[in-house]
């Protein structure tokens, strides 16, 4: 008969400041610990630092002001062990400033805590913080409870919380090469290519999403396949691959280069490009068309020749009006036409000269015509 696991139970406590920053330790990015030792503040499945000066600072401050601080949520290891589910960044803030190396506006001035008065030291030390404690359960339990947090300080993004349901060694040798301080290998590679904070695990989900495919399915569905490998680097070479042909293809790096969906153009056109020279006269043209809206879709365009990347400029509608009213209201094709209509907008803004052959969005090159007679033009 199978034993029964033990239901998921969540019981409220409150823990003050003197005992949570007792043995407060970091060493390493896995290595941080506090409550004499018996909390682990960043188990494996846990973000990295990511709050700012200005966010710790107004965690003391709330606590100094005796304001009400976010509850924390704990997980019971067992022999008054526990794990930080949530609360690793306003317990990094209180740490550091215990240990002097977070300066706080008190009396309008700069203070660590050994230079607060006593009074003041007290009040810190005996804040008591509201700690949920999950007991028992599997951990899917008690990673769902994670999913479900409200995390009413720094939200996580969705990749944050797909580290933590598939936290292991895949996903710690994953943040090692796209999310783990500033000069991780992928900021350094692709800081020029990429959008997003890498910090905030936004590089790692696009480099998923190149090689898996689009959508939170593909993205789960890779790391759980993945998730007990003991490195990344199937991961990491398709990347790194991806951000290469990215530099020979368009060696001229353009700002506009940043957050270009390469993954995709990669797949489709590794191997089978034109001349680098070649593309990026076209793109240097192209960056200085006024018709062109969406200048990072040029990337895009000139592979896939797809005039919807650019975004085009289209007539105004006074200038519509215009051309309506210098036609009479008939459509532009007179000799196989002539349509009347009694509003331009029942017509179609047609350029006489494509854009595609050098045809500029401007009054001159626009023509009414009918729906009929657009689509047959569109379609020679």
């Amino acid at each position: 008969m199978n034993k029964m696991q033990p239901q998921m139970e969540i019981t409220p406590r409150s823990v003050k400041i003197s005992d949570l920053v007792k043995g407060y330790v970091e060493e390493g990015d896995f290595k941080v610990f506090a409550y004499s030792g018996r909390l682990d503040v960043r188990p494996a499945y846990q973000r990295n630092e990511v709050y700012t000066v200005a966010q710790q600072v107004s965690v003391i401050d709330t606590i100094l002001k005796k304001y009400p601080l976010n509850i924390m949520y704990w997980v019971d290891k067992g022999n008054d062990k526990y794990e930080m589910l949530d609360g690793q960044q306003r317990t990094l803030s209180i740490c550091k400033f215990y240990d002097d190396l977070l300066p706080v506006g008190v009396e309008d001035s700069p203070k660590m805590f050994s230079s607060l008065s006593p009074d003041l030291k007290n009040r810190f030390l005996n804040y008591e913080i509201p700690v949920w404690v999950c007991h028992g359960g599997t951990e899917d339990e008690m990673l769902a409870w994670f999913e479900r947090i409200n995390i009413a300080g720094e939200k996580l993004t969705p990749q944050e919380i797909r580290n933590a349901t598939y936290f292991g060694n895949w996903v710690s040798a994953a943040k090692d090469k796209f999310s783990k301080k500033l000069n991780c290998p992928a900021y350094l590679e692709a800081s020029g290519y990429m959008k997003g904070k890498h910090a905030r695990q936004e590089y790692l989900e696009t480099a998923i999403e190149w090689i898996a495919g689009k959508g939170d399915d593909n993205i789960r569905g890779y790391m759980a396949r993945h998730r007990k490998d003991p490195d990344a680097n199937e991961l990491w070479l398709n990347f790194k691959a991806i951000i290469d042909w990215v530099k020979v293809t368009f060696p001229t790096h353009r700002s506009e280069m940043k957050g270009v969906d390469w993954g995709p153009l990669y797949a489709e056109f590794k191997g089978k490009t034109p001349p680098a020279n070649v593309l990026d006269d076209e793109v240097e043209k192209l960056m200085a068309d006024d018709d062109v809206k969406n200048k990072r879709g040029i990337y895009f365009y000139v592979l896939t020749r797809d005039e919807k990347h650019l975004n085009l400029r289209t007539f105004t509608d006074s200038q519509k009006r215009s051309a309506f009213t210098r036609q009479k209201g008939k459509c532009a094709n007179y000799a196989k036409c002539g349509k009347r209509f009694d509003d331009y907008k029942r017509m179609h803004a047609d350029h006489k000269d494509p854009w595609s052959k050098g045809g500029k969005t401007e009054p001159k090159n626009l023509q009414m015509l009918c729906r009929e007679c657009n689509l047959e033009k569109s379609n020679a």
